[in-house]
C-alpha cells in the first residue's frame, strides 16, 4: 500500500510523526522502517516526532555520529539508525545489528545496505517540493500495510 502526503513545514512533519506513533502496533519488535531522502529532508525530525508520540520526553539526538541511538518507550525498544557513514553492508555486524530485532528500527540511508530495503516493512521517502516536502509511504509487508492504513484513516 502506498500513500503520499505533502508536508509544507516542520509543524506538518511533526504532526505526521505523531500520527505514525499512534499507528504503530502494540507489538513493535522486529519492525523495520527505512527512511530515504536527501540530507536535511526531515528524516531525523520525523523520527523525533514519532518518539515524542510514543511518550519519550528526553533529548533525541541525530545518530549521525553514534550510528545507533536506542530508546525505551512504553511500546518497547525503538532504534534510530543512520547508515550514512557505512561504506560496506558487512559493517552492520560491527553495529550489533543482530541484536536489534527486539525493537522497531528506523533506518536512515538504508540504500547503503541494499538488503535492508528488501527486508523493510515500510519505506518512507522524503523529498523536497516547491511547497516544502512530501513523504511517500511504500509498504512492503502486512505490518507496513497496517501502519499505512491507520495513517490514511487518521488523516
Amino acid at each position: 500500500m502506498n500513500l503520499k502526503i505533502d508536508l509544507p513545514n516542520e509543524k506538518a512533519t511533526m504532526s505526521l510523526g505523531l500520527k505514525i506513533a499512534q499507528s504503530l502496533p502494540s507489538e513493535i519488535s522486529n519492525i523495520t522502517i527505512g527512511l530515504e531522502g536527501e540530507m536535511g529532508a526531515g528524516k531525523s525530525t520525523l523520527v523525533r516526532a514519532v518518539l515524542r508520540g510514543t511518550g519519550y520526553k528526553k533529548i533525541v539526538p541525530s545518530p549521525t555520529y553514534t550510528l545507533v541511538e536506542p530508546y525505551e518507550v512504553d511500546l518497547g525498544k525503538i532504534y534510530h539508525i543512520d547508515l550514512y557513514r557505512i561504506s560496506d553492508p558487512d559493517e552492520l555486524e560491527f553495529l550489533g545489528w543482530s541484536d536489534l530485532n527486539d525493537g522497531l528500527k528506523f533506518i536512515e540511508w538504508p540504500q547503503r545496505a541494499p538488503l535492508l530495503l528488501d527486508q523493510a516493512d515500510l519505506i518512507l521517502s522524503l523529498e523536497y517540493i516547491l511547497s516544502g516536502r512530501s513523504l511517500e509511504f511504500n509498504s512492503k509487508t502486512k505490518k507496513g500495510d497496517d501502519i499505512v492504513k491507520k495513517i490514511h484513516i487518521s488523516r
